[in-house]
């Protein structure tokens, strides 16, 4: 008997098989919680929200009518300011953020106060028509240095 065939037998007797082959059903981790604050009118915000929800995120949502001042509150400059906020692990994430760009922010945890997108761009998650090119996300300090570019998706 070879050594390779002796590891394998091993192996096999040692390891449950769904562990080898895949049990045929996927393990999701425990959603991450999501405050997402929205105009009450805002459908968009809606279609973003149900985006997360598909992506692993647990999402409140709440309508609010001051969110300017959530936004600028949360350190987002009102030339940069999305759609929404949101509230994410510690960190603001304005706008349509896509989920990619989140959970960059969220692994690097980098010692910024967040991020943005700023506007409605078309294509988005949440919204409508087609991406009309790349997206740029800036990241927003804490400390008041000028906004730079965090990812472009």
């Amino acid at each position: 008997m070879t050594r390779r065939k002796l590891t394998l037998m091993l192996v096999a007797m040692t390891v449950p098989a769904p562990a080898l082959f895949g049990s045929g059903t996927a393990r999701t981790a425990e959603p991450i919680p999501v405050i997402l604050y929205k105009n009450p009118s805002c459908t968009c915000c809606e279609a973003y929200a149900q985006y997360l929800d598909e992506n692993g995120f647990q999402v409140d949502v709440r309508p609010t009518n001051d969110l300017a001042e959530i936004s600028r509150k949360a350190g987002i400059p009102e030339n940069l300011e999305g759609c929404h906020t949101s509230f994410i692990g510690g960190y603001v994430v304005d706008g349509h953020v896509p989920v990619n760009t989140i959970r960059k922010l969220l692994d690097e945890k980098p010692a910024i106060a967040g991020i943005t997108l700023p506007g409605m761009p078309p294509g988005v998650p949440g919204m409508g028509g087609e991406k009309t090119g790349p997206l740029t996300i800036y990241a927003v300090s804490n400390d008041g240095t000028p906004p730079r570019v965090f990812a472009v998706d």
